[in-house]
């Protein structure tokens, strides 16, 4: 299984409009979702096993972080033709296995993962409370380790600092994970 980095992408750039389906079958807009104090957007999907190694600690790190008025959203878009484990029926069920408390919406046409230039699953993104990419890069130290103990908690403690200084750390790791599962065209 190929590993793919996410990229080293220019910050302070506007998050984008976005309008999905959640898993609770409403339709929410980014304005909707989006944190007093700042944004979590994370790209995932149900079958990644990067995904699955972390998404307790997601789940753990979203409630921490609704605690500072800091919003998490989840955002699937692979190919569900291609990846049916990926489907919207299965999101739900991935969704209430890690008891998420936060949305998880569906890019049926990839079109927002292509504007925030998301490559992997998880992705993370971290805006401020203008919206403004302040972090990107991964969860925390422990990758896919689920038994390391000492853990620098990087998505954490980057969007406690941009609750506190709109800005993000000059030293981010890359997320990294599998390929988003981009759909062929005919």
């Amino acid at each position: 299984m190929p590993v793919n980095n996410s990229s080293k992408l220019n910050l302070d750039w506007e998050a984008a409009y976005f309008k999905l389906r959640s898993v609770d079958n409403e339709y929410y807009t980014l304005k909707d979702l989006s944190g007093e104090n700042g944004t979590v957007i994370v790209f995932i999907c149900n079958h990644c096993p990067y995904v699955v190694s972390i998404a307790n600690r997601l789940k753990y790190e979203a409630d921490e972080l609704k605690k500072i008025k800091i919003n998490t959203i989840s955002i699937m878009s692979n190919d569900t033709l291609a990846y049916p484990e990926d489907s919207f029926d299965n999101m739900k069920i991935f969704s209430k296995k890690y008891n998420f408390n936060f949305p998880y919406l569906i890019d049926e046409d990839q079109s927002v993962a292509i504007k925030y230039g998301a490559v992997c699953t998880p992705d993370f993104f971290g805006f401020n409370k203008f919206l403004k990419l302040q972090y990107r890069g991964r969860i925390d130290s422990k990758i896919m380790k689920t038994e390391e103990k000492n853990t620098n908690r990087d998505l954490y403690n980057a969007m406690v600092m941009i609750s506190k200084t709109d800005k993000g750390p000059t030293k981010q790791y890359n997320s990294f994970g599998c390929s988003i599962k981009w759909k062929q065209n005919d």
